[in-house]
């Protein structure tokens, strides 16, 4: 493949802007291979360039463009100097880059979760006939921690009506996009739900939900995974507690209605005996007149004979 035309030398400063599009979009052509860096947010990264020279005093021979995305500068350099004007730089890079003077590695200090994708080095000769003597891409990957993943159980209040529970498993504040897994008693579960936050260039958070019929006591293990790091916690998940029927009180209805049937039949008993009881009295008592009677008749003195004749005569 043919090599394109050299870019046209550097244009005086009320047109660099432009001069130094022309110059990136042009270099693209002479990308070779892709180098990958990792860091993690808040550390230090250097991005390897192509080129090195002898001493820092040469750097007035050569331009240096740093750049992302093929037309977003990051930091640029031109007859030994940094340009500072005229060029649209991106403005979180500000105060947080610098680049070495002899291999030009680009220095990002903090790291930070929007830092992460494809750089490009471009470096040229700085003469009248000036060409490009390498182009270097660099991919950086940007990691941040996520925390300790959480887990938490939700527990039927009823045991007797269900003896599900949900296990909740969540974790924030990591980048790139993690993988969320489960284990119990080392066995891997799928999840019900799972929920991770889109974003593509700030921290996720991620939420996972199980529901488990546990019948006794098991080892519940919830990893996040990201870009080769893994967060794990572990949780023992005790077995509810048994179905206890309870025993439920007559309400007051019952117990008024109750207590007047027992009444009612407590009095009917009473009234049965009181009334069985008079009638065995009533036939014990008629024998006994009888002979009170003839006790009676035995005792009358006898008529005598004389006031029998006086009446006869009479």
């Amino acid at each position: 493949m043919a090599r394109p035309p050299a870019p046209p030398a550097l244009p005086p400063r009320g047109r660099l802007g432009p001069g130094l599009l022309v110059l990136l979009c042009l270099s693209s052509g002479y990308a070779l291979e892709k180098k990958v860096v990792q860091s993690k947010v808040g550390e230090k990264v250097g991005l390897p360039c192509c080129h090195e020279i002898s001493s820092p005093e040469s750097l007035q021979n050569y331009r240096v463009y740093w750049q992302t995305n093929t037309t977003d500068v990051v930091l640029a350099y031109a007859g030994g100097k940094k340009i500072s004007e005229h060029v649209r730089f991106l403005p979180r890079y500000e105060n947080r880059t610098e680049m070495d003077t002899r291999n030009f590695t680009l220095w990002i200090s903090p790291v930070e979760i929007p830092d992460n994708g494809s750089y490009q080095c471009v470096v040229q000769q700085y003469s009248h006939n000036s060409f490009v003597l390498c182009d270097e891409r660099v991919t950086l990957f940007v990691t941040a921690d996520f925390s300790d993943p959480n887990i938490t159980v939700e527990v039927p209040a009823d045991p007797c009506e269900s003896t599900e529970m949900v296990v909740r498993c969540s974790s924030y504040g990591g980048f790139p996009k993690p993988k969320i897994s489960g284990v119990l008693n080392n066995e891997s579960v799928v999840w019900n739900t799972s929920c991770v936050s889109e974003s593509s260039l700030s921290p996720y958070s991620v939420t996972s939900d199980l529901r488990l019929n546990v019948t006794k006591d098991v080892k519940f293990t919830c990893s996040i995974e990201y870009n080769g790091f893994v967060k794990s916690t572990s949780l023992l998940l005790k077995k509810p507690d048994d179905c206890i029927v309870p025993t439920v009180p007559p309400s007051y209805s019952v117990i008024t209605a109750s207590t007047t049937i027992i009444i009612i039949f407590l009095l009917a008993v009473i009234l049965a005996a009181r009334y069985l009881l008079r009638h065995a009295c009533s036939r014990c008592r008629k024998p006994q007149d009888s002979v009170e009677e003839d006790v009676k008749e035995c005792l009358k003195p006898p008529v005598s004979s004389k006031g029998t004749s006086e009446t006869s005569s009479v």
